[in-house]
């Protein structure tokens, strides 16, 4: 049986747990006297104990059910026990608990034919009432937890659109511990009567603990005060749960106390009723979903068809002789629900008034946005409206240059002057990872010398990068802000919109961020810091602030925008993407032209299968993120520790770790990996929470320079090919492994089975091999793994574009259009005459953006100078794809006479 440690979710070691319980109560039930009948015996004691510090925190089977098995055992009644851990572990598995009542003893047993869910249909499934569980927190004896229990449940009735079940818990600690354990849990009803402390001390759930609050927080609670400190903690970690807070205390006391996610205060009564209504209510609050009911709705109509789009309500499909296997491929529901209509009950994107508009509050309520707008065709998309909204010709935007290619797309279309700033890079594996703060905070420095910090509009950052790097978001925008107190920052998410739901990973979110630097500013202690910190740094120098952790000034002004894959990584589909907006001045400044660029960008025929898959991925999310998002996290850790300690994996491949992908220099806590065989799992609550930059977990990126093969060919040749397994990003010598919400245990399992497999066939290649293949199959692993060149950074914007050599920002927008003239521009051979232009003294200027794939970003922008570097590592690059790029013609470039031209009128414009 595995120690407690090798487990990093305590939702897996449960399922593990029974699972080994049902094993080994059948195998004991058979033969109870054989050889290993007493080792069988102890593992199934040491089960049960290791069992009993989770079930309390579960409604099935319950702990009245647990203690009823574990006694029968001791009492010898083995066929009772096996049988009934069985029908408990198979109701587990199948999830058959939340829809029945599930008798675990052989009298009361039903047929388990309806046990399994994937034998029921998508249409009986959504019939059935969805199942949730309450948690009562009191610390009450048995007799009264009877009586509560009783008068909850008997205020059910058949009409209620939900089913839900009490779990009962007595202190402070072991209800953080359920809300963060126990996905089914959805809202929570604290008693007056609960303590502070858990009977159990057990380390595994420590871990869940602290993400609620460190241990010197819980010590300095006033004891009155546990039922509305409970309420505001489980804010913290699980804001979209509903809490009903039962209390003895006056009005008085409680009015400004921060009462977190607490619904309503019930004083000094039992009102079982009024407490099931609201429940009820709170919960459907979560699961409406406006939108999706009135395309639903839509769809039942008779409605006669005189617009555009004969695919509505499937007609040009039912009448062809030749396209119905499209109609039976997607089925009636789909041409039913389809229109451009947005009257009879729908609504408009463009100008929302409906049920839309009330999806989009729902949503923005969910990721903690002050706004929140959907869009149908990318994030993209949603990039270029932000910008365009936000940013005027000639505006200074700080961005990073190894972004989506839509936001250099979108500084074009702004005409922006565009600072770009360099992540650090990763040469050893041919990827590059983020800005470092003090590299943000020097460019702003330096604008700010240059008495150009008025003109400097907005930062741009990738938060999480596609390999899954996550800024401290909260730290970067409190250090700008102190140095330029109005800045707008847009941070992409396109990866990370799932982040909301983790309590870990909330904190670095953009909005999340948001929200708490809006609170801190107004707060009398922040106020008190920022005038002692600028009597510290008066007369500072410039290495004084870039060292020192800034303080932003009071009336500093929160500006922060976040684009949002929701397709990506959460239940949407493709192209389904928000934009969340958390802007002081929205209203004020920015509302009018961001629906200007809103209307500029967005279809006026938008797809609403789209908008109702956004609708209803917001309702799973706030009803399960929670679940799904532990559940992605389990994934990945299982992946994560089974490649690193898998010894023959280990010769050939390698999972890249925080201390791989991240810099010492950037790790405060130094904390290198999640997994390690010595200690377990680390508990990384304190590096997500100090740390400058922290690895996504749920990203895997793994090494496979070991195997001879490039990340692209081990990519399509063998995993596609062979194996059917899907990736999309590689780099030189790695391949991203990135698991989602619908990656289960056992697409992992099949990943690992590859994974060796290749392995073994690569030992029997070598045990074969000649003496000159072996050394072959070493140069091509040098190759990948030792001689790569180093990664470039940006060089600079040629004299025709740059708008300050001191501070360095283009105008990318004159050169992008300058190219439209081919007049103005040539092609170079990357291997003959760019190497000969160079060596002669010219200023070689791409006419282009250059974008190769892998890396999947720009190396070289429109009015960027070709430098040595860059051009090293495009020669060196052996990716078949590179946007912008003709391999029959060569690099394309500005003509030395275009050129000085632009710098000749750029001259004498100066002069006059």
């Amino acid at each position: 049986m595995q120690d407690v440690s090798d487990y990093y979710s305590a939702i897996q070691l449960r399922a593990d747990r029974w699972s080994s319980l049902r094993e080994r109560t059948r195998s004991f039930a058979r033969n109870p006297q054989g050889k290993r009948a007493a080792q069988v015996k102890q593992e199934i004691h040491d089960l049960f104990e290791s069992l009993e510090v989770i079930e309390p925190y579960w409604a099935f089977p319950g702990m009245q059910a647990f203690d009823h098995i574990r006694r029968q055992f001791d009492h010898g009644s083995y066929d009772d026990v096996a049988y009934a851990v069985h029908r408990a572990t198979r109701g587990l598995t199948t999830g058959a608990y939340r829809r029945r009542h599930i008798p675990l003893d052989r009298d009361g047993a039903d047929s388990e034919d309806h046990d399994d869910e994937a034998m029921q249909s998508l249409e009986s499934r959504a019939l059935q009432k969805p199942y949730f569980e309450v948690l009562i927190v009191d610390d009450v004896n048995e007799h009264q937890e009877r009586w509560i229990r009783n008068n909850i449940t008997s205020m059910r009735r058949a009409e209620d659109a939900f089913t839900y079940e009490p779990v009962v818990v007595p202190s402070l600690q072991d209800a953080l511990i359920a809300v963060l354990f126990n996905h089914n849990i959805q809202a929570i009803i604290v008693r007056p009567g609960l303590r502070m402390e858990s009977k159990f001390d057990l380390p595994l759930l420590h871990r869940y603990i602290n993400q609620a609050g460190s241990d010197e927080d819980l010590d300095a609670m006033e004891p009155e005060n546990y039922g509305p400190e409970l309420c505001r903690l489980v804010a913290k970690v699980r804001p979209e749960l509903d809490a009903y807070l039962v209390t003895e205390r006056s009005v008085e006391a409680i009015a400004g106390m921060d009462l977190g996610i607490c619904r309503r205060v019930f004083y000094n009564q039992e009102d079982f009723l009024e407490l099931h209504l609201n429940i009820l209510r709170g919960v459907q609050a979560r699961f409406k979903t406006p939108f999706f009911t009135a395309l639903k709705e839509y769809s039942k109509q008779p409605t006669g068809v005189f617009h555009a789009m004969p695919i509505s309500r499937g007609k040009s499909i039912s009448r062809s002789h030749w396209i119905q296997d499209m109609g039976a491929f997607y089925g009636p529901n789909i041409f039913l629900a389809e229109t451009s209509a947005t009257s009879g009950g729908l609504d408009s994107l463009l100008e929302p008034h409906g049920p839309i508009k009330e999806a989009q509050e729902l949503a923005s309520r969910a990721f903690g946005s002050r706004q929140t707008f959907f869009a149908t065709n990318g994030t993209s998309t949603c990039n270029k409206i932000v910008v365009q909204a936000l940013v005027r010709p000639g505006d200074i935007v700080l961005v990073d240059r190894d972004c989506h290619k839509s936001h250099h797309y979108g500084m074009v279309l702004a005409g922006a002057q565009v600072r770009y700033i360099d992540s650090y890079p990763l040469n050893e594996y041919s990827m590059y990872g983020a800005v470092p703060l003090s590299e943000i905070k020097e460019k702003l420095l330096k604008l700010k010398a240059a008495g150009k910090l008025d003109q400097v509009r907005m930062l741009l950052l990738t938060n999480c990068t596609f390999d899954g790097i996550v800024y401290n978001v909260e730290r970067v925008m409190e250090e700008c802000l102190a140095i330029k107190p109005d800045l707008i920052f847009l941070w992409d998410e396109a990866w990370f919109a799932f982040a909301r739901f983790g309590p870990v990973y909330r904190q670095r979110t953009g909005m999340n961020a948001a929200n708490v630097l809006r609170a801190r500013l107004k707060s009398e202690a922040h106020a008190k810091a920022w005038e002692a910190q600028q009597a510290e740094l008066d007369g500072a120098d410039h290495e004084t602030l870039i060292n020192t952790r800034l303080i932003p000034p009071p009336d500093a002004r929160v500006r922060v925008y976040t684009t949002q894959s929701t397709h990506k990584t959460l239940t949407s589909l493709r192209q389904g993407s928000m934009i969340h907006v958390n802007d002081q001045d929205f209203k004020g400044e920015v509302e009018q032209s961001f629906h200007e660029a809103y209307m500029t960008h967005t279809s006026t025929s938008p797809n609403y299968q789209i908008i109702a898959s956004l609708d209803v991925g917001r309702r799973q999310v706030e009803l399960e993120g929670f679940e799904f998002v532990q559940r992605q996290l389990e994934a990945a850790m299982s992946m994560r520790r089974a490649i690193a300690t898998h010894p023959l994996l280990a010769k050939y491949f390698k999972v890249l770790t925080s201390g791989d992908m991240i810099p010492e220099a950037h790790r405060e806590t130094g904390v290198e990996s999640y997994y390690s065989q010595e200690q377990g799992w680390t508990d990384y609550f304190e590096c997500w929470e100090k740390d400058e930059f922290v690895l996504d977990p749920t990203r895997v990126t793994l090494a496979v320079g070991g195997t001879g093969w490039d990340g692209d060919t081990f990519k399509t040749k063998i995993l596609m090919d062979r194996y059917g397994i899907q990736i999309n990003k590689t780099s030189r010598n790695t391949v991203l492994f990135m698991t989602n919400i619908g990656t289960t245990r056992s697409s992992v399992a099949y990943l690992i089975e590859v994974l060796v497999e290749i392995a073994k066939s690569l030992d029997e290649l070598d045990g074969d091999a000649s003496l000159m293949e072996k050394r072959a199959f070493e140069n091509r692993v040098k190759n990948l793994m030792h001689d790569l060149p180093p990664l470039p950074d940006f060089s600079r914007f040629h004299p025709a574009f740059e708008a300050d050599p001191v501070t360095g920002e283009g105008d990318i927008r004159s050169a992008f259009f300058l190219s439209y003239d081919e007049a103005n521009c040539d092609y170079l051979e990357l291997n003959g005459s760019v190497r000969q232009a160079m060596e002669s003294g010219r200023e070689v200027v791409s006419a282009s953006f250059i974008i190769p794939y892998p890396p999947g970003f720009p190396i070289l922008v429109p009015g960027q100078v070709v430098s040595e570097e860059i051009l090293a590592f495009m020669r060196a690059l052996d990716v078949n794809e590179i946007h912008g790029y003709r391999p029959d013609l060569g690099l394309r470039v500005f003509t030395t006479e275009a050129l000085n031209g632009l710098v000749e009128k750029k001259t004498a414009q100066t002069a006059s």
